[in-house]
């Protein structure tokens, strides 16, 4: 028994009119999983509404009239309905798409290469390695990066050299700051050069991803490379490196981390206060005592907690 939505759509499909067609696709939207090959049909429309709509409705479809669709699409005239398609694929789940994807990937070239490595990151299989590792030298960054992201989620530790080399060469930061991510599976000893390098990187967001992944990892020898980093011209990445030493429990960190608790963010001084909490020095008290009168009431909370497990 076909439900009314898809024996609109069915009729739809045929109409001479785009709005009748696009309506029948978005009436009918949540049956798409059971009826990938009309949305799929949809999605060859002449209309750009009507594929956009088939293409919205087939987000995270695994099967192979769906997945077909979304890849057909990735070349589209319309940059919303390729885009549209881009993330149908990142959405899907099922590694029995995982083929598919492979074999298109064999011949696709710029943004529509880069998407399909996206829907595989998720999928986790073997077989993507050694095309995501050949992405990294793609010529376009977009490439390189979802490239990156595929072998972050593999963590497969024959990729971490040529990941630490991104973070040194890449002339994307885009691209390095995925590589310094994708470094966080790795050991802490195997990786640290590349994440120290990470914290000096031109790029801010880069930096504070770097001092995340230490913070993640605390292997030995990030101290340094952290403290100097509650310096930094962002606060962003100060907060994420004071995150880092209170994970380490590194008592060299206290002066810059009192020092913090001045800072004009708050989520730094409440950052820099959990930090010093964590660590557990009593050279702390003085200045965790001075920070119950802070104006953010967040930081006087971490301040309070702080101060109780140093009683």
């Amino acid at each position: 028994m076909v439900c009314p939505e898809i024996a609109t759509l069915i009729a739809a499909l045929d109409d001479p009119d785009a709005a009748i067609r696009r309506l029948g696709v978005l009436q009918a939207a949540d049956a798409a999983e059971e009826h990938p090959e009309l949305f799929a049909r949809a999605s060859r429309d002449a209309d750009a509404g009507v594929r956009l709509e088939a293409v919205r409705a087939l987000e995270g479809d695994a099967s192979p009239a769906g997945v077909e669709a979304l890849l057909d699409r990735l070349d589209d005239e319309d940059a919303e309905i390729r885009a549209a398609a881009g993330q149908g694929l990142s959405e899907i789940l099922d590694e029995a798409a995982g083929p598919q994807l492979l074999r298109r990937l064999e011949s696709a070239q710029g943004p529509a290469k880069a998407a399909i490595l996206a829907g595989l990151r998720k999928l986790r299989l073997a077989e993507a390695f050694g095309p995501a590792m050949a992405g990294l030298t793609d010529a376009l960054a977009a490439v390189r990066r979802e490239a990156v992201g595929v072998l972050g989620y593999l963590r497969d530790a024959r990729a971490l050299p040529v990941l630490a080399e991104r973070v040194g060469q890449d002339p994307a930061a885009e691209v390095r700051r995925a590589a310094v991510g994708a470094l966080g599976f790795g050991a802490g000893a195997t990786v640290l050069p590349a994440l120290l390098l990470g914290l000096l990187d031109a790029d801010w967001q880069t930096r504070e991803e770097a001092a995340a992944s230490l913070g993640r990892l605390r292997p030995d020898g990030a101290a340094a490379g952290l403290i100097a980093a509650l310096d930094d011209d962002y606060w962003q990445v100060r907060l994420k490196a004071a995150n880092a030493l209170g994970r380490l429990r590194e008592e060299r960190a206290i002066p810059v981390l009192i020092r913090a608790l001045s800072h004009p963010i708050g989520n730094l001084r409440k950052e820099a206060a959990g930090a010093l909490g964590a660590i557990g020095h009593r050279d702390a008290i003085s200045a965790l005592t001075a920070a119950l009168a802070d104006s953010d009431v967040e930081v006087r909370k971490v301040a309070e907690r702080a101060l109780v497990g140093l009683s």
